[in-house]
């Protein structure tokens, strides 16, 4: 994070910055590993799998937002790193199932997590070129400016979606519906990504997943 990320906050709401910011390194230094195995018909498992991931995020995301006015605001933060690690599961469930487990780095990751919430933070780690995809390795400086860019959109929005918590079960119903299309979305990113042939950083075999690296060393 810089200072250019940190004037678009004030008060609290930077330390709500600083904490999502070292929620999401926490995130992508530890790619959970997947109990599924690779399927022959892995688009079927894989909506199973996101139905399944969306239904938990909504239940947990609007169980903690049940709580009225500050206590409500107390779990922002709880709630949006419950919903990164379903979600992060999720896509490792999905590469696994498409038989891609070897290509689950942390580039794959945030690009599944947050590319339908912040497109143009990590549209550069995924290039396209018809039906097989690049997996590009950041530097270390892009990969900061990509977490800070998340992190600020984030926050944008989980402070936004905290003002619903001032209004009790109609706000928590917002919040649930909102984890549920967040995961879906997810999910169906992981699902277009790991069908694709891909090429890149990562190219190990699919039943072994990558070792977690600090993001953007090579």
């Amino acid at each position: 994070m810089n200072e250019n990320d940190e004037r678009a906050f004030r008060g609290t709401d930077i330390e709500l910055f600083r904490k999502v910011s070292e929620k999401l390194i926490d995130l992508v230094g530890s790619i959970p590993r997947s109990g599924e195995n690779s399927v022959a018909d892995p688009r079927t498992r894989a909506r199973a799998l996101v139905s399944s991931a969306a239904l938990k995020s909504a239940t947990i995301s609007g169980s903690l937002a049940l709580p009225p006015g500050p206590l409500g605001l107390i779990t922002i933060l709880p709630d949006l790193y419950a919903i990164w690690r379903i979600q992060a599961r999720l896509v490792a469930d999905i590469a696994a199932v498409y038989g891609k487990t070897g290509f689950l780095t942390q580039e794959t990751m945030l690009f599944c997590l947050f590319k339908h919430a912040a497109a143009q933070a990590v549209r550069d780690l995924i290039v396209r070129a018809g039906e097989r995809v690049l997996i590009k390795t950041p530097t270390l400086r892009a990969s900061q400016r990509i977490l800070a860019k998340i992190g600020a959109k984030t926050t944008q929005r989980g402070l936004g979606r905290g003002a619903s918590r001032w209004v009790p079960i109609v706000g928590a119903l917002g919040v649930a519906g909102y984890a549920y299309y967040d995961t879906s979305a997810a999910g169906r990113t992981a699902m277009d990504l790991f069908s694709k042939d891909i090429d890149g950083a990562g190219s190990q075999p699919s039943e072994v997943a990558p070792k977690p690296r600090p993001l953007g060393t090579h």
